[in-house]
């Protein structure tokens, strides 16, 4: 199938300034996630940024990139300018990937982009969780689905929560019990992606301080792809940044 993958991309950073330009093994991180994109089977590959360093650093090696306006309120608002100014048809898939995710999975993206068809404006993707201190860490998002694969709720909080396994104590999980590990990476149907920053806010969302609850307080519903594995952390801190050096320096 044919998608596009669109990568938002801000200087500001407080926990690590500057990090799109950061060095990777000789190309600045925003470089190295469009490239590990490339490898999706995307049709096009395009970061979408309001800096005109960043802008500059794509063109010196040859990267797709557009400029978008500074006042976007999240990344989701930025791609979808560039998704307009792009002119794709409503039936387009765009695939949201985040700018610090170098070391992503192409075949993640891939198979996410798949999951979107007509009767599912919106997909993400999701793995299980088998550490305790990640089940109960709010920094850890979790969802939960339906029988058809599709989102009933994200939360920070435990969920589902296992009644009696829980009532035993909190250091191991009950067996059987993996809940899922929300992957911050969508993938639209571009005439609703065009739609998407009309929504009005919601509630829930405010509470959680997760985007993605906008669209199921709407009514739309969101597919997702269960990964058996893990992906590599992004880049968040200094101590990613060593981390993610050290995969292009060995």
């Amino acid at each position: 199938m044919s998608f596009t993958v669109i990568i938002p991309a801000r200087l500001a950073s407080t926990r690590l300034p500057n990090k799109p330009l950061a060095d990777l093994g000789g190309k600045p991180m925003i470089v190295r996630v469009a490239q590990r994109a490339a490898q999706s089977g995307a049709q096009q590959v395009v970061v979408a940024t309001d800096h005109a360093d960043i802008y500059d650093a794509c063109r010196r090696n040859d990267i797709a990139v557009q400029m978008t306006r500074a006042d976007h309120p999240s990344g989701t608002d930025r791609i979808a300018e560039v998704a307009a100014t792009l002119g794709l048809p409503d039936d387009a898939v765009v695939v949201n990937v985040q700018g610090d995710e170098p070391l992503i999975d192409p075949s993640l993206i891939a198979a996410t982009a798949a999951l979107v068809a007509r009767d599912v404006p919106m997909a993400t993707a999701a793995h299980a969780i088998h550490d305790a201190a990640d089940v109960f860490n709010p920094n850890v998002v979790k969802v939960v689905l339906d029988k058809n694969h599709r989102a009933l709720y994200f939360s920070r909080a435990t969920i589902p929560w296992h009644r009696d396994g829980f009532a035993q104590g909190k250091d191991a999980l009950p067996k059987n019990y993996a809940p899922l590990r929300h992957i911050g990476l969508y993938a639209f149907r571009n005439g609703f992606l065009q739609d998407y920053p009309e929504l009005p806010v919601s509630p829930l969302e405010q509470i959680e301080a997760l985007e993605q609850l906008r669209v199921l307080w709407h009514g739309f519903p969101i597919a997702v792809h269960v990964t058996e594995h893990a992906p590599a952390a992004g880049v968040d801190t200094p101590e990613d940044l060593e981390r993610v050096r050290r995969h292009f320096h060995p």
